[in-house]
């Protein structure tokens, strides 16, 4: 059975920092891109950050350059997001997906990652 599961969410004040994590279970993780999306209420989900099944290359949103990171562990088969210098607009549910081509792929549940004062 096919599990991604986020945790690290919460709340966090403007400029703060938090450090999200997808667990991976059930496929071959090493085998992967890992990509962290978001969505915020009353917008469409977007992609975050990226990374490829080594971790040699990785890829950003424009709007998270420079204060996200994007990691894995395929070790752990785990995937991480560093996320520094929060704004407000950060507000959003996380989620992680594994995707891979020729296969419909798989998604988390999600994590909230609140940014307000």
């Amino acid at each position: 059975q096919v599990q991604l599961v986020e945790s690290g969410g919460g709340l966090v004040q403007p400029g703060g920092s938090l450090r999200l994590s997808c667990a991976a279970s059930g496929f071959t993780f090493s085998s992967y891109v890992m990509s962290w999306y978001r969505q915020a209420p009353g917008k469409e989900r977007e992609l975050v950050a990226a990374i490829i099944s080594t971790g040699g290359s990785t890829n950003y949103a424009d709007s998270v350059k420079g204060r996200f990171t994007i990691s894995r562990d395929n070790a752990k088969n785990t995937l991480y997001l560093q996320m520094n210098s929060l704004k407000v607009e950060d507000t959003a549910v996380y989620y992680c997906r594994a995707a891979k081509f020729g296969t419909p792929g798989y998604w988390g549940q999600g994590t909230q990652v609140t940014v307000s004062s």
